[in-house]
């Protein structure tokens, strides 16, 4: 009586089939198939009471219109047990036999696949029951377009969530950021991504939304490890140093055993910012596991917050303090005095100076200009032409000189009280070593048109500077180990002669 008795058979033989293998295969996926082979059991059944109720005629209509409606049925029963086994078969393909093989297709391709069989499966049924699908699909198109038009943003999504996952630019499982948003990808469905913080909280982001905005994907693609960089700022005091700082913040995390933080690569630590009494600095760390960064980043500022307070370094709290000062002619001449003071005690420990009068060192104070270096700093090279030499207040520095043959070698090294450079003010001769701040220094600078003045009044101070720089230069070529040196009278004669003529002294001037 009905034609679809076998087929129908045939399908809820397949379907029963599949689901327990479905079961049997992927434990995962039981639930599903187990309410799938319930809903069978009850369409057979369905089907059962429909045979049943064709062959006793228990109807209110006439027989020809009972017949079309047991069929009806019948087809529909059938269409229905077709769909599940379709499912069944894509459950199957996509989700036991695929990924032993290490073929793992997107959710949604499988929906997809899937949806297109059911659909081909429609339309074959469709011409076989006599009806032409390709004329209801033409005469659909404008009830097509406008279901299109009226639904652009769903479609939106679909065809969004369809992109991501072929093109694999987002994953389930996947760290990202997305404006104000941190979290794991937990889904990516037809219509939206599922997010989730690590507040427990599931945000749906629409897949239109992630195909039309940027957002990141925390830690490298081409890396199988998670590694995430942090960074952690300190606005410090000046301390011991601007560099021991930054190694005082790196040994506090590389010497500590902190959960989540990698070993490689190591932390680091930069200067970002100068304070006036100090500067902000960020110690970059690498993050094994984004979902602990709050966390880690606590511990990281404790351990270096311990290493600060060993090595009394204070952090520096943001204070706000307001200082009415008058400053009037005498506080002026109060804070200038005292600058006096210790630069002329810093030139009476020069011996070039030595025989300069008060008056004469208060004049040469006046032209000395406040000249900071710090560690690593190269204050003046080989071969360089600078008409001003240094005076050194607190610190130390090495003198290199570089040979012939391009090697470096180590002559001397200067502490506080020392000058360099002198040479180069006094006769315009080029720079003989190259000078290197070994550590973070105070010192004066002094040109040659501060010193023309004292010069000039008294041009005997020439010879007497011709000895001591004549001693300098003994010295610094024994070190070298060079013999060939002229006789030390010479040498200060025409020492003197080039500072007379470097300062473009009065030729009558005795040299003394």
């Amino acid at each position: 009586m009905f034609t679809v008795q076998r087929e129908l058979l045939i399908a809820g033989t397949l379907a029963v089939a599949l689901s327990l293998l479905v079961m049997a295969l992927r434990p995962a996926e039981r639930v599903r198939a187990r309410n799938m082979l319930i809903v069978v059991v009850l369409l057979a059944l369905a089907q059962t009471i429909n045979v049943i109720a064709a062959h006793t005629n228990t109807t209110l209509f006439a027989d020809d219109t009972n017949h079309a409606i047991h069929g009806w049925i019948a087809d529909i029963i059938y269409l229905v047990v077709a769909a599940i086994v379709i499912r069944l078969g894509g459950i199957l393909l996509f989700r036991a036999l695929l990924p032993p093989l290490r073929i793992k297709p997107p959710q949604i391709i499988e929906d997809l696949v899937v949806a297109l069989l059911v659909i081909a499966w429609v339309g074959m049924w469709l011409r076989t029951a006599g009806m032409d699908f390709s004329s209801v699909v033409t005469t659909s198109a404008v009830l097509t377009g406008i279901v299109a038009f009226s639904m652009q943003d769903t479609l939106g999504n679909i065809l969004g969530g369809l992109a991501l996952q072929l093109d694999r630019s987002i994953r389930i499982g996947d760290w990202v950021r997305i404006d104000d948003v941190n979290g794991r990808v937990t889904e990516i469905r037809w219509r939206y991504t599922a997010i989730e913080t690590r507040s427990r909280e599931t945000v749906i982001v629409p897949n239109s939304a992630l195909m039309r905005t940027r957002f990141a994907v925390i830690g490298a693609r081409s890396d199988t490890s998670m590694l995430w960089r942090r960074s952690v700022g300190f606005s410090l005091t000046a301390g011991s140093g601007m560099r021991n700082i930054g190694t005082i913040l790196e040994d506090a995390v590389v010497n500590a055993d902190i959960a989540h933080v990698a070993a490689d690569p190591p932390p680091s630590c930069v200067l970002m910012e100068l304070l006036p009494d100090g500067g902000n600095y960020v110690l970059r760390y690498w993050l094994t596991n984004p979902q602990f960064d709050d966390v880690t980043d606590s511990a990281v500022r404790v351990h270096c917050q311990a290493a600060l307070l060993r090595e009394g370094i204070r952090v520096a709290i943001p204070t706000e303090e307001h200082f009415v000062i008058k400053e009037n002619d005498a506080f002026r001449s109060a804070r200038d005095a005292t600058e006096q003071r210790n630069r002329i005690s810093a030139l009476k420990k020069v011996d070039i100076f030595r025989t300069l009068d008060d008056a004469e060192l208060a004049e040469l104070a006046s032209h000395l200009v406040h000249a900071p270096f710090v560690a690593g700093d190269v204050m003046t090279r080989q071969g360089a032409v600078a008409h001003w030499l240094y005076l050194i207040v607190k610190g130390e520095a090495e003198v290199w000189v570089q040979g012939t043959q391009g090697a470096r070698t180590l002559v001397s090294t200067l502490s506080d009280g020392h000058v360099f450079g002198e040479m180069g003010m006094m006769t315009g001769e080029p720079r003989r070593a190259t000078v290197i701040a070994k550590s973070d220094f105070d010192c004066y600078r002094l040109d040659k048109e501060g010193f023309r003045h004292i010069l000039t009044a008294r041009p005997d101070i020439a010879a007497e500077i011709s000895h001591v720089l004549v001693d300098r230069e003994l010295t610094l070529a024994q070190q070298k180990a060079l013999v060939d040196q002229p006789e030390p009278a010479k040498r200060r004669a025409d020492i003197v002669a080039r500072i007379r003529e470097f300062f473009a002294l009065d030729a009558d001037s005795s040299p003394g």
